[in-house]
């Protein structure tokens, strides 16, 4: 393995951790991810959250706490740590699968937390959504039950492009529940395909007509044209 290799292999892994510390720790805050950019000048660290007011904390003391953390525990040095929200949290997975888990540890029936946030995700354009609740749900047997909406792709190309997928945890006395979300964002596939209407398909015809007759096309061609166009 080139030293290039190993290098970019040890930025994956360090960010791994830092991204499971921090979903631990800032549950509540609504976390999303986390980029690190590490140059000669330092370690910038980007931190995404439905809420930042919870990550920057009181006059930036938990923002302080971190850079402490991510100095010692992690490594980094020099650390620049910003705070922003998603573009759009209803289409970030990892935030609703979050949002859920809050309510239902809150006392509300998961089915009602569910159905609200199916809706509140296709509401905001996605193409489909499924939303997976298990554990123990209404009985000391464990099942789980299963929401959709819309198109949900589960394989091929299009589930690196378009789905978002994120797991959280709400922690009940009777035990945890597991939820999965997943989310598929608005956008076309590669192998979109869409028949056009009649309007469309007599523009471009009439759109190569006009390029034939500017074409100098050999006589042959030419008479087999005026033939068809007579038939």
């Amino acid at each position: 393995m080139t030293k290039i290799k190993k290098h970019f292999l040890r930025q994956g892994i360090l960010q791994a951790m830092i991204d499971e510390y921090l979903a631990q720790n800032f549950y509540e805050a609504g976390y999303s991810g986390v980029v690190v950019i590490q140059s000669g000048l330092g370690s910038r660290v980007h931190i995404y959250a439905e809420r930042p007011a919870l990550i920057i904390g009181k006059r930036g003391s938990t923002i302080r706490r971190l850079q402490n953390i991510f100095s010692t525990v992690f490594g980094l040095q020099g650390v620049q740590i910003t705070v922003s929200q998603p573009e759009k949290p209803e289409l970030d997975a990892r935030v609703q699968a979050f949002r859920i888990a809050r309510a239902i540890e809150r006392g509300f029936h998961f089915r009602r937390v569910a159905f609200a946030a199916l809706r509140r995700i296709m509401a905001n354009g996605a193409v489909g959504v499924e939303i997976t609740i298990s554990g123990k749900l209404t009985s000391e047997r464990a099942r789980f039950e299963k929401y959709r909406a819309g198109k949900v792709y589960k394989a091929g190309h299009i589930v690196d492009e378009l789905v978002d997928r994120a797991v959280a945890h709400a922690k009940l006395p009777k035990g945890v529940l597991g939820v999965e979300v997943i989310i598929v964002k608005p956008g076309k596939p590669g192998d979109y395909v869409r028949i056009k209407e009649e309007s469309e398909v007599a523009d471009i015809i009439s759109e190569l007509r006009e390029q034939l007759e500017e074409a100098e096309l050999p006589e042959e061609i030419q008479e087999m044209i005026e033939s068809k166009e007579q038939a």
